[in-house]
């Protein structure tokens, strides 16, 4: 049986990963050792999640391991080394906000922890495919330069920008800034596309939007549409951080990313990059967002707007993902806004009713 090591297990697109590998009959080793409660409190907690994945996932295999741990990293990758097949790197410390605080964990978790494995890959399975969950974030605020319109519900770009259709990897990542995040995530990035060209691997980074999907645990600092139908459901206040909630983020699900990662692994290639998100298809303001919480869940959301946005934040990203469909044309998108909204809120009402 062919095996498949899944950092970050527990969370939206590890979980994701898990039960898709496993039904396509791999043996699969998930990573993860709950860093996300201590990123964002015990709300955030993945081990819930971990423990579901051991019961009911036949074939899946659970080690509390932090990413950071050279050693077990190394022992792990050495046990499963006859049959590792495919390695799919979702573990990440994801915040701006929670990376300015401390900056060395964020580095040593994104850029140190990714580095082990890909170490540890080249060591053990050099022809396993590997999977990394990179960011938007790698161009730093480089979108913010582009020449928006100012729209009554959303910005936008002219429809004869060489970008409206979406942002393709042409775009630069220097002269810019990236946030601390950013740079922790961009520097794993150019990790994973050297170890690919210098040592002939199959890998590659998919700068990713917003991942989104029921499973995720939204938090303030991350998991923008889960977090937004909570409060819109439970009452709780939400905070919209800068450019008049017009900013726009294109949303992918956890199961059209998952569907991306299975394609790639059929047919991998040395240093593939590719920008992933819902593109045109998927997309939506913070205030476009609202509204179809509002209506979903029928009740309004408490929110304010704060004239501050974040650091490296962009107002508007949509990607374009023509380079990946031209590469896998039987790849599609399953999910747009509403219904990946109307699937968050059927999935986790009843929960944030009873711990409200």
């Amino acid at each position: 049986m062919p095996t498949a090591i899944v950092t970050g297990s527990g969370g939206l697109i590890g979980s994701e990963s898990v039960r898709r590998f496993a039904a396509d009959g791999f043996h699969v080793v998930g990573l993860d050792n709950d860093m996300r409660a201590a990123f964002f409190g015990a709300d955030a907690s993945t081990r819930d999640i971990s423990e579901q994945l051991s019961t009911e996932v036949e074939g899946f295999e659970w080690a509390d391991l932090d990413i950071r741990d050279e050693d077990g990293v190394e022992a792990i990758f050495a046990r499963h080394a006859p049959d590792l097949e495919l390695v799919v790197h979702t573990a990440a410390q994801p915040s701006h906000d929670w990376a300015a605080r401390e900056p060395k964990t964020d580095f040593s978790v994104n850029a140190t922890g990714t580095l082990n494995l890909l170490e540890a890959t080249r060591r053990h399975a050099p022809e396993a495919s590997f999977v990394f969950c990179s960011t938007n974030k790698v161009y730093g605020d480089l979108p913010n330069e582009l020449p928006l319109l100012d729209l009554p519900q959303r910005l936008e770009l002219p429809d004869d920008h060489r970008w409206f259709r979406g942002i393709d990897t042409t775009m630069s990542i220097d002269r810019s800034t990236h946030s601390l995040f950013g740079v922790s995530k961009a520097a794993a990035d150019l990790l994973v596309q050297e170890y690919g060209r210098y040592f002939d691997m199959p890998t590659v980074c998919f700068r990713g939007g917003c991942l989104t999907g029921p499973g995720h645990a939204g938090a303030e600092l991350h998991g923008f549409l889960a977090y937004l139908m909570k409060c819109t459901v439970t009452g709780d206040p939400y905070t919209i951080y800068g450019y008049d909630g017009k900013q726009v983020r294109d949303n992918i699900h956890s199961a059209d990313l998952v569907d991306a990662f299975a394609a790639f692994h059929r047919a991998p290639r040395a240093a593939a990059v590719y920008n992933i998100g819902g593109g045109r298809d998927s997309n939506c303001s913070m205030l476009e967002a609202i509204v179809a919480c509002e209506q979903i869940a029928g009740r309004r959301l408490n929110y304010t707007l704060s004239p501050q946005h974040r650091i490296g934040d962009h107002r508007w990203w949509i990607s374009d993902l023509s380079e990946f469909r031209a590469d896998y044309p039987d790849w599609q998108l399953s999910y747009g806004i509403e219904e990946i909204l109307r699937e968050i809120h059927d999935a986790n009402t009843d929960q944030w009713l009873a711990t409200a």
